[in-house]
């Protein structure tokens, strides 16, 4: 049947999960990093979604389109509720408990105990793109809970660069503007992207890459990922 629906922009999204998180039929999913319809049944065609989105990547189209089936949302919704699926589409949300093994070894290349930041502020928002100490750096974007999940966070990833931080989700921005300003208008030598394995995690590593693309400049990168149990994934 031709209807009203959802329409999401991949090119814009940048993975913050929030329309996910607005969306009570469960219709929209983060997959790889972006926002993504995952059942057009499941899309009542009102759009509580659209409000959300901190970039404007939502919007209504009429095609065609499977009827919205409300006896499946509730019975998605129930799922949900038994614990089957993840809360709100979004496995940054889903809780669970880190069993630790104090024997095992740290992954952590050196035992002392020393803060390796070297500028302030540090959260992206607010860090002026014209600092002095952008001049000649190596830049460290990383996603707010990675610090806290890797235990050699201070030794591996901020010794030697500039640290920014962010969690798009909660900020409900997209960074890549700023991002851009400060890698065009400074001698920014690398640039790391250190982000969390969950999928709204992927707003701040698409920031970095559009950054970088609309920066003009070929710079070294590189994305590392961190489980939510603080190993290194790649």
């Amino acid at each position: 049947m031709q209807r009203r629906i959802i329409q999401i922009d991949e090119e814009k999204c940048n993975g913050c999960g929030a329309c996910a998180t607005a969306c009570h039929e469960g219709a929209i999913g983060i997959v790889n990093g972006k926002a993504k319809l995952l059942r057009d049944d499941y899309c009542d065609g009102i759009g509580d979604c659209l409000p959300t989105c901190p970039v404007d990547a939502i919007s209504f189209v009429e095609r065609e389109a499977a009827a919205y089936d409300e006896a499946a949302v509730l019975a998605n919704k129930q799922k949900k509720q038994q614990g089957e699926n993840l809360p709100c589409g979004c496995p940054g949300t889903h809780s669970r408990k880190i069993d630790r093994n104090e024997t095992e070894e740290p992954q952590v290349s050196s035992i002392k105990q020393h803060s390796r930041l070297s500028q302030w502020p540090v959260q992206i928002k607010l860090v002026p793109a014209n600092a002095p100490y952008f001049d000649g750096a190596k830049l460290l974007v990383a996603a707010d809970c990675t610090a806290y999940a890797y235990a050699g966070f201070h030794e591996d990833f901020i010794k030697g660069h500039i640290t920014l931080v962010g969690c798009p989700k909660l900020d409900n921005a997209d960074y890549s503007e700023k991002l851009t300003e400060i890698i065009k208008n400074n001698d920014i030598k690398g640039v790391t992207v250190v982000r969390m394995e969950v999928p709204c995690c992927g707003g701040i590593e698409n920031a970095a890459k559009v950054a970088l693309k609309n920066s003009g400049k070929f710079i070294p990168w590189q994305v590392v990922t961190i489980s939510t149990n603080g190993k290194i994934l790649h």
